[in-house]
């Protein structure tokens, strides 16, 4: 069984480690075009992005074993990141319908260079609603900002 766990401020360290290790394995696995000096550099910001980030839930199991986490500000989400060995078995659903339901997430980023993200999130109903050929670091990774089709019979169906 696995549950969410929200992690309130100020966050532990052994937490936000354990989290970020979650994020590395899951973007070597997911986000190809990034190369390892990318990795290097982008480290230290997501490791201060979840030390900061207003929502942030960590998905584990019984044993306390990080599966994934997601981070949210208003109605945005900003980061879902599920361990390798965590995909394809209903979580980043699970998470993401929480995240849609009990927290009022209506919009996110995804980069377009992710393309089985790109389809997860158009599977649960978020739209394309903008192209930026740079991301919010200025680096050339395309992102796609989608939103919630609120015109959409049901979520995630």
């Amino acid at each position: 069984m696995e549950y969410l766990q929200k992690l309130l401020l100020p966050r532990r360290k052994d937490d936000l480690e354990k989290l970020l290790s979650v994020w590395d394995s899951s973007v070597r696995s997911t986000h190809g075009f990034l190369r390892e000096e990318d990795i290097a550099m982008l480290t230290p910001f997501v490791r201060q992005g979840l030390r900061e980030i207003p929502v942030l839930y960590a998905l584990q199991d019984t044993q306390g074993i990080k599966l994934g986490f997601m981070g949210t500000d208003a109605d945005k989400l900003e980061m879902l990141f599920l361990h390798p060995d965590a995909r394809g078995k209903g979580y980043g659903r699970r998470v993401l319908d929480f995240a849609v339901r009990e927290l009022g997430v209506r919009r996110l980023d995804v980069n377009e260079q992710n393309p089985a993200a790109l389809a997860f999130y158009q599977h649960m109903g978020f739209i394309v609603t903008e192209r930026t050929p740079l991301d919010d670091m200025g680096k050339p990774w395309p992102l796609l900002r989608m939103r919630l089709d609120d015109s959409a019979d049901s979520f995630g169906e």
